[in-house]
């Protein structure tokens, strides 16, 4: 055997060698990938700012004796008044729950002026601060609190509150998988039209979703980091989204390049470095965008950086060695009935982008001021943005807890119906004792359990949770009480709001120089990196614009997630910048290749116009599942880099960078080389091929 027959014989087998690899990794992460679940963790703690108060408070009282308290309040409401049994009923219940649990004192009745409510204050030490055994204590005093005959009862609280909660995260990760897998399986089948060639990526997302799963697993195991509900169904949007883009960015290469050469290997693999480095500035400007995270001080955004960044880079490996793999081994037949046979022309069609970029072309200084007028006015939009929206209106189904919350609101207008936490020094609890109950805006305190250095004091302020009014109280307290910590759910909602506007100041500086960076570094230029960066914020800023309008109006949501503008500012930008690298190191090809960059821009478009969009759809979809999730976050969040992401993909490339690329010609590459290197106009000879078959 030659050595040029052994040199064949040893490329022919990497495909399979790369498939065995890949059994392998997937028999050690599937065990890993399955305990993830231990681990996600939906508390109160995971999702506040790790050095707030209020922070401090919560984890402070799971030391305290009996550990972490669970706090219910049990409300009884009739219509037209509570009767003598009705009271009989309500004292029975809370008896009987008294005799199964080991409560924090004994409950008393608290009635409303009207005569039509009242409710007991329940508290225990028996769950701690282990999730499962809080969620069972809930649900178990629940099956007791049952009304009847016009007698409603339900079960509210910081404590039921956090089990609603911790179920509704616990129901995303069934769901969002199995709908976010539908849409890309539907759009994937839409744009291939084979029976085949759509299942290979879809294949290769899942997988790479679960090496992520066991990969974030082991991040815990090894660094501590949070593991949510919410970060992990992130993650797998991210999977299937990103991954989905450089399955088709690669495959559209691919095809292209099957037409060309003979064997599949060798175009595959030439296919690879052609858009290789074009994936892997992509994936990278997404993982270094979402590790910025970590710079929050909100536990729920760190903690999403580290998981969001592994889910794009397990979806870069899977779809850069086991989708090729599969790909050659599958042969051409894998795009029947569309098959690329060697030495074939793609059919001719119409271009849609050919179409567009000619429009460019005509009056490219009107369509750049164009295109930065309709984004600048849709911005005006994020004015509109509501307040924070508050605890009891972040489901977008009422639970049981949310509905004793809203009963106690119309019912004790007069009061809070959820204690502010004071943690006082022992040797002062006496002295902030006193100093609380003669706080304006308190209407009772009372001393709780001690430990070894702080003394727990319970405080009810004289206005409604969240409310203004309420705000001010605890801003009195923290300011009266220096020495103390003050926290509770308001607090935490108060804490929440602050530490989010911190965190924007802080990691979209960040973000933007981390992403700036690595676009000079792949285009070797400052002005086209520039560039990318303003269209991606001024995208973000539409998005939010366009949120602000319809949240309340169409939506009907009673304010917006505090996180949002940072959030959705990191996923817009990282992933819209994705788009502009394909376009913009696609033109850079042809810039080399010997066109001038107004000819370069419009080759760019036509040629990768139809694969950006197919993928600009696809991201938008997956993201557009979050809209059918129960949480007002998730939907808001959805939304927005949905919108941005289409917005991205057909105005922005489309008419934005390319009419920008044409009016500043070879200034574009300033100050690299390209950006004074003469260049001959060539009419570009490749056809575009539309989105539906690429």
């Amino acid at each position: 055997m030659t050595a040029k027959t052994q040199g064949r014989t040893r490329r022919r087998a990497i495909p399979w060698v790369m498939l065995g690899l890949w059994v392998a990794i997937l028999a050690l992460a599937m065990p890993f990938a399955g305990k993830t679940g231990d681990v996600q963790q939906d508390r109160a703690v995971d999702y506040l700012p790790a050095s707030a108060d209020s922070t401090r408070v919560a984890k402070i009282q799971e030391q305290l004796p009996g550990g972490e308290s669970t706090e219910l309040v049990l409300v009884y409401h009739r219509d037209g008044g509570l009767t003598a049994q009705d009271k009989a009923t309500a004292q029975g219940q809370i008896d009987e729950i008294a005799g199964q649990h080991k409560l924090v004192g004994t409950p008393e009745a608290v009635p409303a002026k009207g005569g039509d409510t009242l409710f007991y204050p329940v508290a225990s030490n028996e769950p701690g601060s282990d999730e499962k055994l809080r969620d069972a204590f809930v649900n178990e005093v629940r099956e007791v609190a049952e009304g009847g005959g016009g007698l409603s009862v339900d079960v509210g609280g910081p404590g039921a509150l956090a089990t609603d909660a911790s179920e509704v995260y616990n129901a995303l990760d069934g769901p969002l998988l199995y709908t976010t897998v539908a849409v890309v399986a539907i759009l994937l089948i839409i744009i291939y039209r084979s029976p085949l060639l759509w299942l290979v990526p879809l294949i290769v997302a899942g997988i790479a979703d679960m090496l992520s799963l066991a990969v974030t697993y082991g991040l815990h195991q090894a660094f501590d980091i949070t593991v949510s509900g919410q970060s992990t169904g992130i993650m797998t949007v991210l999977v299937f989204g990103a991954g989905t883009d450089y399955a088709l960015l690669l495959i559209a290469r691919y095809r292209e390049e099957l037409r060309r050469q003979v064997r599949p290997l060798d175009a595959m693999a030439t296919a690879l470095r052609g858009c290789g480095p074009a994936i892997l500035a992509s994936s990278g400007t997404v993982a270094a965008g979402m590790l910025c995270l970590l710079a929050a001080d909100l536990n729920s955004s760190s903690g999403m950086g580290p998981t969001a960044a592994v889910g794009v880079l397990c979806a870069l490996v899977a779809m850069t060695t086991l989708l090729p793999a599969l790909l050659v081994l599958l042969g051409r037949r894998v795009f029947w009935p569309l098959i690329p046979a060697f030495g074939s022309e793609p059919k001719q069609r119409r271009s849609v982008f050919g179409a567009m970029g000619a429009s460019v072309q005509r009056r490219p200084l009107a369509v750049l001021i164009g295109s930065a007028v309709v984004l600048g006015a849709l911005s005006l939009g994020a004015f509109n943005l509501s307040g924070n929206v508050k605890q009891e209106d972040s489901f977008t189904k009422t639970p049981e807890a949310v509905r004793a919350m809203t009963t106690l609101s119309d019912a004790y207008p007069e009061r809070s119906s959820q204690p502010i936490t004071i943690l006082a020094p022992n040797g002062e609890a006496d002295r902030v004792l006193g100093a609380a109950r003669d706080t304006d805006g308190v209407s009772a305190a009372e001393q709780g359990r001690s430990g070894d250095t702080w003394t727990e004091i319970s405080v009810i302020a004289d206005a409604p949770p969240q409310s203004a009014a309420e705000t001010a109280t605890i801003e009195k307290l923290r300011d009266k009480l220096d020495t103390s910590l003050v926290g509770g759910p308001s607090a935490q909602q108060l804490d929440l709001q602050d530490t989010s506007s911190r965190d924007t100041m802080v990691v979209v500086p960040i973000v933007l120089l981390s992403v700036l960076l690595i676009l000079i570094v792949l285009l070797r230029s400052l002005v086209a990196p520039l560039l990318l960066t303003a269209a991606v914020v001024a995208v973000w800023g539409a998005s939010l614009g366009i949120g602000g309008l319809v949240f309340e109006s169409v939506f009907g949501f009673e304010g917006s997630d505090s996180g949002l503008p940072l959030i959705s500012f990191v996923f817009l930008v990282a992933l819209g910048v994705d788009y502009g690298i394909f376009l913009l190191h696609r033109m850079r090809e042809e810039v080399l290749g010997g066109q001038d960059t107004p000819t370069a821009a419009l080759t760019a478009l036509r040629t990768t116009g139809g694969v950006i969009a197919s993928a600009g759809l696809v991201l938008a979809a997956t993201f557009g599942v979050l809209m059918n999730m129960p949480l007002v976050q998730l939907v808001e969040m959805g939304f927005v880099v949905s919108v941005g992401v289409l917005l991205d993909t057909f105005l922005v490339r489309t008419y934005l960078v390319t009419s920008a690329s044409m009016v500043l010609g070879s200034k574009v590459w300033w100050p690299g080389p390209l950006s004074k290197q003469p260049a001959r106009t060539v009419v570009p000879e490749r056809t575009e091929q539309p989105a539906a078959t690429v």
